[in-house]
């Protein structure tokens, strides 16, 4: 879990789809332990703080074993579904979104719906707004919390004989405060809520979906520099 990878970011350009970049900050072990009641495992660090999480990369999701416990696990972000058998690079589709009224039914995603369902620890997402070539970014994240979920699922590809982990986010739609930003926003989760998102016997999950609460989100502008991915620092996330 201290090695998470990411593959051909390159210069990734400002995505345009919803949710296609997030920010997490520093979590300790103690702080995912309080939070989400984790047991941290032995000698391992924390995941690393990011600022520019983009698609392509490989982030720690929360799922429960076999034996019902919860587990930080790192996965490529973009779903590879576990019947994908071909070489990742002839991967065409796009897979870091899933909608979360079609999720249950798309050939994609209806295995992971069914059988895994994770949660995405992060603390904001950015989303750009404007014209073409003077699209100003923005951040959204929570008032007075640092850390939330979104709603995920997770797969497992096995692929030139290596095991590949990988997951999605899922979107609504917008809340008045993100409408003005994009169509869709991440399906964000309340912390009453993990329990019953990641236990897959419960299929009446679509209340879960709604639009968090605009009074709950906090909305700003920032730099433009984390256009590019290759930018991740603190700095990306300050108002502008």
């Amino acid at each position: 879990m201290s090695s998470f990878r990411c593959f051909g970011c390159g210069a990734w350009s400002i995505s345009h789809k919803m949710c296609g970049r997030f920010f997490r900050h520093g979590v300790t072990w103690a702080d995912f332990r309080a939070w989400l009641n984790l047991v941290p495992p032995d000698e391992t660090d924390p995941p690393d703080p990011t600022y520019n999480a983009a698609p392509g990369s490989y982030q720690p999701i929360i799922r429960l074993t076999r034996d019902g416990t919860a587990e930080l696990a790192p996965a490529l972000w973009g779903l590879v579904p576990s019947w994908w058998k071909k070489p990742l690079k002839e991967k065409s589709f796009t897979t870091f979104n899933a909608k979360s009224e079609t999720a249950a039914e798309k050939p994609v995603f209806r295995g992971a719906f069914r059988h895994h369902r994770c949660l995405v620890p992060v603390s904001g997402y950015y989303e750009w707004t404007g014209r073409a070539g003077a699209k100003t970014p923005f951040a959204v994240g929570l008032r007075n919390r640092r850390h939330f979920c979104f709603a995920g699922l997770y797969d497992v590809a096995h692929i030139d004989g290596s095991e590949l982990h990988s997951f999605t986010v899922l979107t609504t739609t917008p809340n008045d405060a993100t409408a003005s930003l994009h169509h869709r926003m991440p399906v964000i989760l309340h912390l009453s809520d993990f329990g019953r998102w990641l236990d897959t016997s419960n299929r009446k999950v679509d209340d879960l979906f709604e639009p968090f609460a605009s009074a709950d989100v906090h909305v700003w502008p920032v730099d433009p520099a984390v256009g590019n991915v290759r930018n991740n620092h603190p700095g990306l996330v300050e108002e502008t």
